[in-house]
């Protein structure tokens, strides 16, 4: 990730969560948007398939009420820092059966958004008084993330 990127996540953890996070951090919240995006896409796969469908629509992603408000809280936050086209390059679309439909690739940067302030939101809430978060407290929270999404 370009410095500009790398400080640019760093003030997003801030501003989402008051988390301080550091390049380490940022390896591993790169897996994590793309582990969850990829697990996303793979339910948007069966769903398309079941409906007879050869492409990925916008509807086919199971986007859950909680990830919809963290998308919005995205939005509000990205209008300051202008991350969704970082977010853009950082994710890596996993090969998938499938296409994804034009508007549906379009709402990957946003829901690696939502996803992104879930996960920063989700530090403060198992560890409410740590701010830089270590090793233990990446996994036991992207493990949470598994058994939810």
């Amino acid at each position: 990730m370009p410095v500009i990127g790398v400080s640019k996540f760093e003030h997003f953890f801030r501003a989402a969560a008051g988390l301080d996070v550091d390049k380490a951090d940022l390896k591993r919240y790169s897996n994590f948007v793309n582990q969850k995006l990829h697990d996303m896409l793979v339910v948007s796969e069966a769903a398309a398939k079941s409906n007879q469908r050869d492409i990925i629509q916008p509807w086919d992603l199971p986007i859950t009420k909680g990830l919809q408000e963290s998308m919005h809280d995205f939005r509000d936050l990205d209008e300051e820092l202008d991350l969704a086209s970082i977010l853009q390059e950082l994710t890596a679309l996993p090969p998938l059966d499938l296409s994804l439909s034009v508007e549906t690739e379009a709402r990957l940067p946003a829901i690696a958004g939502g996803l992104s302030v879930a996960l920063a939101r989700a530090f403060r809430i198992i560890e409410p008084d740590h701010k830089n978060p270590a090793s233990e407290q990446w996994q036991r929270t992207t493990r949470i993330f598994d058994l939810l999404l």
